[in-house]
C-alpha cells in the first residue's frame, strides 16, 4: 500500500446488551480500530458480556475463564486482499479491570481495542521481544489518543 494511502476499512461494530454501557461511543471505537490499522481490513468489533466472551474463549481457544479481548483472525490475506478478523472485548472484564488497575474505563477499552485489532494484524507476544515491540506500538499508537502508557505500574 502506497504511503501517502490511509488502509481501507469496512468496520461492523456490535455491542451485545449483555456487555453494559460501554465508555466510548461508535465513533471513538472507529477512531482507535482505524488508528491501530495498518493495511486494508473488514473487521467486527463486538462488545459482549462476560457469558459470551467465556463461551468463545471455551469453545476456540480450548480455555475456560472470561478473557478480556479474543480475536479471530481469518488467515493471511492474498495480495491486494483485505485481512479479515472479529475482535471481541468482554466489556465487564474490561471495566472491572480499569477499576482495578486505576484506570479510566475510556482508556483501558481503547487500549484493548488497539490490542485487538493488533493482533488482527499477526502482532503477538508470545516472544519477549515481540511482547516489547507490541507493547511499544501500543503505547505510541494509545499516545495519539491522549491516553497514556497502558503497561506503566500504577
Amino acid at each position: 500500500m502506497p504511503a501517502d494511502r490511509r488502509p481501507g476499512l469496512e468496520l461492523s461494530i456490535q455491542i451485545t446488551p449483555q456487555a453494559g454501557d460501554c465508555p466510548a461511543d461508535r465513533a471513538q471505537l472507529r477512531r482507535w480500530v482505524r488508528g491501530a490499522l495498518r493495511a486494508d481490513a473488514r473487521l467486527v468489533l463486538r462488545l459482549v458480556g462476560e457469558t459470551e466472551a467465556r463461551a468463545l474463549n471455551t469453545t476456540y481457544r480450548g480455555r475456560r475463564y472470561v478473557p478480556n479481548v479474543l480475536t479471530f483472525a481469518y488467515g493471511a490475506p492474498a495480495a491486494g486482499e483485505a485481512l479479515q478478523a472479529d475482535v471481541v472485548v468482554c466489556l465487564p472484564v474490561a471495566l472491572r479491570e480499569a477499576r482495578a488497575q486505576r484506570k479510566r474505563p475510556r482508556d483501558h477499552l481503547g487500549h484493548l481495542v488497539v490490542h485487538g485489532v493488533l493482533h488482527a494484524q499477526g502482532l503477538d507476544h508470545e516472544r519477549d521481544e515481540d511482547a516489547r515491540a507490541m507493547q511499544a506500538l501500543e503505547t505510541a499508537i494509545l499516545h495519539r489518543f491522549g491516553i497514556g502508557d497502558p503497561y506503566r505500574i500504577r
